[in-house]
């Protein structure tokens, strides 16, 4: 097994890059998600990440 984190500004980002993790061809085990939110002065930051857990198949 073997993982793979990501992390984005934006859950679109993150949306964005795991699908095209996935779609090369690789047999998910698991996805998990977090979200966190912070506040600067009167700025609202997220961070997006998310830990997907998968194994390469053998061709």
């Amino acid at each position: 097994m073997k993982v793979k984190l990501f992390d984005e500004n934006h859950e679109k980002d993150l949306e964005e890059s795991i699908n095209k993790f996935i779609s090369d061809g690789i047999e998910i085990i698991d996805i998990k998600y977090q979200v966190a939110i912070s506040v600067f002065s009167e700025e609202q930051i997220y961070c997006f990440s998310a830990l997907v857990m998968y194994e390469e198949k053998n061709m």
